[in-house]
């Protein structure tokens, strides 16, 4: 069989359907709060090839690698700053192994995260560490056998950009994200407008660009207008939480059914969305649910907020078009003159 590339997919395909949650699929399966993730990897391997082999069984097309934290300076935390390409070698292999075992194109894309650094100026990390940091991960996964680098959960345009500049230096596709999740606005307060400008200006252009986890399937949707308004040439990632994380019996639990994420996929694709997935608490029922509402849909009208509000939730003022922070701003800056 010869696969199209993963381009070639973006560009041919009406959508393709990423994968759920790592994390919170791995508590479920035994992983302990403030284990590293990527640990399993070398020592649960089982695990996470029938994380991705259970995503793959319920339609995922784009399954992503066990390297959220996959980067020298969170690996630091655990004392693993010297083993980057093994745990990103390593993953890459498993999901590769899944993605080829699935009898129809599935493409594995190498999860690349944040630091968890602040970048100069307003913290210590110099843009070239950066760039030297994710180029080192991204030349792993590369070995690995991965067909795009995601890019993903990111919140400030300086480490945007670090991350987009070391990646592209390894020759495969990109693909971006953030989180938007601080009242419309990523924690470092980018909206997704400015998002999509930020994006326009990057040297190497990522063949996708969007919004992953977030504080729900309503605001995620919401995000996706203001992306695609921003760039309506881009092929837009929406990859949203399960719902709203609520604390029960000592456990995060996400309040999305199946039945909520499968409208979230379909009112995403009206909003503009190419690529669509889910975020923390998004099993491999939930995207089952998902697969089967987008293969008996056609694409339909572009959603108001108002119709992303009665389906789906509550959105940010900001997604309303009220910009409670530029407000502030203006009026402290009428109070100075």
């Amino acid at each position: 069989m010869t696969r199209p590339s993963f381009t070639e997919a973006l560009a041919t395909r009406p959508w393709l359907l990423a994968d759920g949650a790592t994390g919170t699929n791995y508590f479920q399966m035994g992983l302990m709060s403030g284990d590293a993730p990527e640990l399993w990897n070398f020592e649960h391997p089982d695990r996470v090839r029938a994380l991705h082999g259970k995503f793959v069984a319920a339609g995922a097309d784009i399954i992503l690698t066990n390297t959220f934290g996959g980067n020298r300076h969170r690996l630091k935390l655990h004392n693993l700053q010297e083993q980057v390409r093994e745990v990103n070698v390593a993953a890459a292999r498993l999901a590769r192994a899944e993605a080829d075992a699935a009898g129809r194109p599935v493409y594995v894309g190498g999860s690349i995260g944040p630091t968890g650094e602040i970048f100069q100026p307003v913290g210590a990390l110099s843009h070239e560490e950066g760039v030297a940091a994710f180029e080192e991960q991204a030349k792993a996964l590369k070995e690995g056998g991965v067909d795009v680098l995601w890019i993903e959960t990111m919140s400030s345009e300086e480490e945007l950009r670090a991350a987009v500049e070391g990646a592209s230096k390894v020759g495969l596709p990109i693909v971006t994200t953030m989180s938007f999740d601080t009242n419309g606005r990523t924690m470092m307060g980018i909206t997704p407008k400015a998002f999509g400008a930020l994006t326009a200006s990057l040297e190497t252009q990522p063949v996708a660009i969007g919004a992953n986890c977030g504080v729900g399937a309503s605001e995620l949707v919401a995000t996706v207008l203001g992306i695609s308004e921003a760039r309506p040439d881009a092929a837009v990632v929406a990859k949203g939480n399960c719902g709203i994380p609520q604390y029960v019996d000592g456990h995060i639990h996400y309040t999305g059914t199946p039945e909520l994420m499968a409208d979230y996929a379909r009112i995403a694709l009206d909003a503009g969305a190419k690529i669509i997935g889910g975020c923390c608490g998004t099993s491999p029922e939930h995207l089952a649910a998902m697969r089967k509402s987008l293969e008996t849909y056609t694409k339909g009208e572009r959603p108001t907020v108002e119709v992303i509000e009665a389906r789906l939730g509550p959105v940010s003022e900001l997604a309303k078009g009220v910009d409670k922070a530029a407000a502030g701003a203006a009026r402290r800056e009428r109070r100075r003159g």
